[in-house]
């Protein structure tokens, strides 16, 4: 079976509420979504959902670095769902010049990979979950008819934070992100005033996205460590991480990267260096659904951590891609992501997927990614079109 057609679009789609992190804040969302169509018509979807602040893509290089890439020339006939997914992994995307770290490509990558397995997925009848149970069987393989989401509270202060406190605890979740570090607001307040309103049972992980300093960070960590945090995410800016090994030692709080674990360059010298014990696994940012496999497997056999993260804006189409993942892979710490009829303001897929209730969500059945597009939406949110074969 050949690729016949691919095709690539800019999508833009306004959030219900703003997002904001001590990074950014976001009201809208812009996306990356590619289609791919094989001989006999079978249609797959992926996406990505470039960062610039966070791999140093952006929509706009994520297409170019597409069209750059040659993928007609690589994407030679495939006659089994394992030839597919060997095709796939060994696809190469153009090189981008000074991405000394690997990850400038890795929404483009994350689009086109998530397409082609939902295609060769359907066609062979594999759903994508199949990927982790083919790939990394006796590491990580480990079926699941259900995933358990964890809440967030972002930007909320005052009464609004403590109303977004309450609902987290109404909702029954588990476990809850909370993000520090915004400018405007004391960390201390906020995690005091969660906790008092969640209850001692809930896990509570912390969420800096690279705010504090390497002189601060310390302090920060101990100030909020009564509070019973199980986890400090990305809490200094990637060129400093290499003060948390020692800071490791010294708060006996698990860190876990984020914004500096992109690639399998970055797992390898964030674990030569000390520097957590954690990773935040996000699919887009990682490079993709087999990308993100090999990070795990690699977390696992060196005695680490890690939890399936999300991007904020990320359709059903990754949102999907995710719960394939959370429902195959065993050990994750954390899962996030499933937020889309909370988030996004048109959905793309005519099914919602959405959590429910504890943030509980039932693996998706299907070969593929288990979804459908309504093209008549991915037609309303389309904002530029790449063709890029056919």
């Amino acid at each position: 079976m050949r690729v016949k057609q691919i095709t690539a679009w800019q999508v833009r789609i306004p959030l219900k509420k703003p997002i904001q992190h001590a990074s950014h804040t976001r009201t809208e969302t812009d996306n990356l979504v590619v289609r791919v169509v094989l001989d006999d018509g079978t249609e797959g979807f992926g996406e990505g959902v470039p960062r610039e602040y966070v791999t140093g893509e952006t929509i706009d290089s994520a297409l170019a670095l597409l069209i750059q890439s040659q993928l007609p020339e690589q994407l030679e006939p495939c006659a089994s769902y394992k030839a597919a997914l060997a095709l796939i992994e060994r696809l190469k995307l153009a090189p981008v010049p000074g991405d000394d770290r690997a990850c400038q490509g890795n929404a483009a990558r994350c689009g086109i990979e998530l397409a082609l397995l939902d295609a060769f997925g359907k066609h062979h009848g594999h759903p994508l979950s199949d990927v982790t149970k083919l790939l990394v069987h006796d590491d990580l393989f480990e079926p699941k008819d259900y995933v358990r989401y964890s809440g967030a509270i972002t930007s909320s202060d005052g009464r609004r934070l403590r109303f977004a406190a309450w609902k987290m605890w109404i909702y029954n979740f588990k476990q809850l992100k909370i993000k520090v570090g915004i400018t405007g607001q004391d960390d201390l307040d906020r995690v005091r005033a969660i906790r008092r309103r969640v209850g001692k049972r809930m896990d509570l992980r912390i969420d800096a996205n690279e705010a504090w300093t390497p002189g601060n960070v310390r302090g920060k960590i101990l100030e909020l460590k009564p509070f019973h945090i199980t986890s400090v995410e990305q809490p200094i800016p990637h060129a400093d991480i290499a003060v948390l090994r020692d800071v490791r030692k010294d708060v006996g709080v698990p860190i876990m990267l984020d914004e500096s674990l992109c690639s399998m360059i970055d797992a390898e010298r964030a674990y030569d260096g000390g520097t957590c014990d954690l990773f935040n696994l996000r699919l887009s940012k990682c490079g993709g659904f087999i990308a993100s496999l090999r990070l795990a497997q690699f977390a696992k056999r060196h005695g680490l951590g890690y939890q399936l993260g999300c991007q904020v804006g990320e359709t059903a189409i990754l949102s999907a891609a995710g719960r394939h993942f959370a429902a195959s892979v065993r050990d994750i710490r954390y899962v996030e992501g499933s937020y889309d009829s909370h988030l996004v303001k048109e959905a793309l897929a005519t099914k919602n997927i959405t959590f429910g209730w504890g943030g509980w969500a039932p693996a998706l059945e299907g070969p593929g990614l288990g979804i459908a597009i309504d093209p008549k939406a991915l037609e309303r949110v389309a904002v530029r079109q790449e063709v890029l074969l056919g």
